[in-house]
């Protein structure tokens, strides 16, 4: 019995070695194919481009529902998602060239921009929780605004010296640096979303009065911030481990199934997804909770 026990190991861990080998084949004959590269990075293009519009078309329907406004919050919310995914949409609509862009930098520079946009976009949600959590509290809010201004600026002057070394050092070691500033500024935006989300929603939740409003819009909040934090968290993880391991590389071309993974979780799903729950149109009367931006 027990030598029948162990042939049937044997026999399954054998399995299991074939079954990954296989695996492996296939993840290289992807990796080598130029259709299957082909095809994996214009789904990606359609999946940004459908992105896209849906929050152009939000943006449109918010604009005739209450024109009176200017620019709020919410419609610069749904621009930026608009121009990240667009310009997400026209990089692997025309990936061959974005690929083989020389020098190294230039290439750095179309795939990064995007998720720096990215970043501004969904930390701007940030600061509309933050002021809604300040006023409701009583607390201070006029600073916040230029905060977050201050932190963005910050950013794109970093990014920007990062990409001149970059251009200059023409080592690895600016690659590196790169993508550990990139893995930083995702994991603060994890933060952001942990403290001004999970404050705004616990405040929500010890709220006295309850109302069919009150229950919408924590449910909002608490699934926009599990979504945000976790994309931003995925995003950290994965950028800090491509930055010393060339084999996990998203910007690279010849690693299709990785690019289509890391994509699709950190960026085009929880997109679609807030947009679908932020969907909500603003009322046609002034509200509170409807704040032009100054």
């Amino acid at each position: 019995m027990a030598s029948s026990a162990l042939r049937t190991s044997f026999g399954d861990l054998e399995y299991a070695s074939v079954g990954g080998g296989l695996l492996l084949r296939l993840w290289n004959v992807i990796d080598e194919s130029r259709q299957w590269q082909e095809g994996i990075f214009y789904a990606l293009c359609a999946a940004y481009a459908l992105v896209a519009l849906i929050a152009l078309v939000q943006l449109v329907r918010i604009q005739l529902r209450v024109p009176e406004y200017g620019w709020t919050t919410q419609k610069v919310f749904h621009l930026m998602n608009f121009v990240v995914n667009g310009l997400r949409a026209v990089e692997f609509g025309f990936y061959w060239s974005v690929f083989h862009y020389k020098p190294k930098v230039l290439d750095m520079i179309l795939l990064d921009l995007p998720g720096l946009l990215f970043f501004s976009t969904y930390t701007l949600l940030v600061l509309f929780w933050a002021e809604i959590y300040h006023q409701a509290r009583s607390l201070p809010a006029d600073k916040l605004r230029p905060a977050y201004f201050i932190v963005n600026g910050a950013v794109y002057f970093l990014q920007v010296c990062i990409w001149i070394y970059m251009e200059f050092s023409k080592g690895a070691v600016a690659i590196e640096i790169a993508e550990i500033f990139f893995s930083v500024i995702s994991l603060c935006a994890a933060l952001g979303f942990i403290i001004y989300g999970g404050s705004l929603f616990v405040m929500l939740r010890r709220f006295p009065i309850e109302s069919r409003g009150r229950q919408k819009k924590l449910h909002e909040v608490g699934f926009v911030t599990g979504i945000c934090c976790t994309c931003f968290l995925i995003r950290c993880v994965m950028v800090a481990v491509s930055a010393f391991n060339m084999e996990a590389d998203v910007h690279v071309r010849n690693h299709p199934i990785l690019d289509l993974a890391y994509y699709m979780i950190v960026e085009i799903i929880p997109s679609a997804l807030v947009l679908f729950i932020l969907r909500k149109l603003p009322p046609k009367r002034v509200s509170d909770h409807y704040h032009p931006i100054k």
